[in-house]
C-alpha cells in the first residue's frame, strides 16, 4: 500500500473558513493521507490557529511554524525536508480536493512506477464555488507535457503529487515570484522526469480578479524573464523559440487587468 504525505503552506492572509474547507477535502478523501505537513508561513491570527487546533484532532498533521514569512516555494521546500513518505500530494490552502483525487492518482503510480510527477485538471470557481468559470487542463503524455513546458506551465501546482526523492535530488523549490512550481517543473524536465497527467478534475480552485491581477505587472516581468533564463538554462537548443514565447508572454504581462482577464477567459475555453 503507498503512503501519501500532504504537503500545504499557510500565511496570514489565508481566509479560516477557506483553509477548513481545504482540510475538511483531505478528511473526505476515499483513500487518506498518512501524513500532512502544514507549513505555518510566519505568524497568523489567533483564528487560522483555531481551525488548524481543530484539524490537529482529526487529521494526521505535522505542523511547521515559521517565525517570519519566508514566500511560498521556500516554505514548501523547509516542508518538503519534514516529509517522511516517497510520494508527496501539493494541496493549497484554500482549495478543494475532489473525494477520489489521491484514490485516482495512486491508481495511476501503481500501474506506472517509474513516474515522478503526476498531475490533473482543476474546475475553476469564483470564491463562493456558486459559479463555475472554467477547466484547466494541459495535456497527459510526457512528450506533449515536455513540448507545453516551453510556452505554459504544464501542471496546476494543486493537483501534483510527486516523487519527494528526485524533487529533493535536484534541489527541491526555489525562490521564484509567483512561479516556484514552473521552475520546479522546468527542472525535473531537464533532469529526466518522467511526467504525466490524468484528463480528471482533481481539484476545485478558487479564481478570482486578485489571482489575474498578480499575473501583471512589473514584478511578473521580472519573474518571466527569470523564467526564460531557466528555459533556455533546460533546453539550450531552444533558445530562439524560447526569446519569441518570452517575448508573447511579456506583452501579455503589461495588459490592463481587464484584457487579461478576458485573455484568461477566452484560454480556459480552448
Amino acid at each position: 500500500m503507498f503512503k501519501i504525505s500532504v504537503l500545504m503552506s499557510v500565511y496570514y492572509k489565508e481566509k479560516p473558513a477557506y483553509l477548513d474547507e481545504a482540510l475538511n477535502s483531505l478528511a473526505i478523501q476515499t483513500y487518506k493521507a498518512d501524513e500532512i505537513v502544514l507549513v505555518i508561513d510566519g505568524q497568523i491570527p489567533i483564528q487560522l490557529k483555531n481551525v488548524i487546533d481543530k484539524w490537529l484532532l482529526l487529521l494526521p498533521i505535522k505542523t511547521i511554524p515559521l517565525e517570519k514569512n519566508v514566500g511560498l516555494g521556500n516554505a514548501l521546500n523547509i516542508g518538503l525536508n519534514y516529509v517522511t513518505n516517497k510520494l508527496v500530494a501539493r494541496m493549497d490552502t484554500d482549495d478543494i480536493c475532489v473525494p477520489e483525487r489521491f484514490e485516482k492518482q495512486i491508481s495511476y503510480f501503481q500501474k506506472n512506477p517509474s513516474t515522478i510527477i503526476l498531475g490533473g485538471a482543476i474546475d475553476e470557481y469564483d470564491e463562493t464555488f456558486k459559479e463555475r468559470r472554467g477547466r484547466r487542463f494541459s495535456c497527459c503524455s510526457h512528450s506533449d507535457i515536455v513540448s507545453y513546458s516551453l510556452f505554459r506551465n504544464p501542471f496546476n501546482h494543486m493537483t501534483v503529487m510527486f516523487n519527494k526523492e528526485f524533487i529533493l535530488g535536484i534541489g527541491g523549490y526555489k525562490h521564484h515570484h509567483y512561479m516556484e512550481d514552473y521552475n520546479l517543473w522546468l527542472r525535473c524536465i531537464a533532469n529526466g522526469a518522467i511526467c504525466s497527467n490524468i484528463d480528471n478534475t482533481l481539484v476545485l480552485a478558487r479564481t478570482g480578479d486578485a489571482m489575474i491581477e498578480r499575473r501583471r505587472g512589473r514584478d511578473y516581468l521580472k519573474s518571466e524573464i527569470e523564467l526564460a533564463r531557466l528555459k533556455i538554462k533546460c533546453f539550450p537548443n531552444k533558445k530562439a523559440k524560447i526569446i519569441l514565447i518570452t517575448f508573447s508572454r511579456l506583452i501579455v504581462r503589461i495588459l490592463p487587468q481587464q484584457i487579461l482577464s478576458s485573455v484568461y477567459k477566452n484560454i480556459r475555453k480552448k
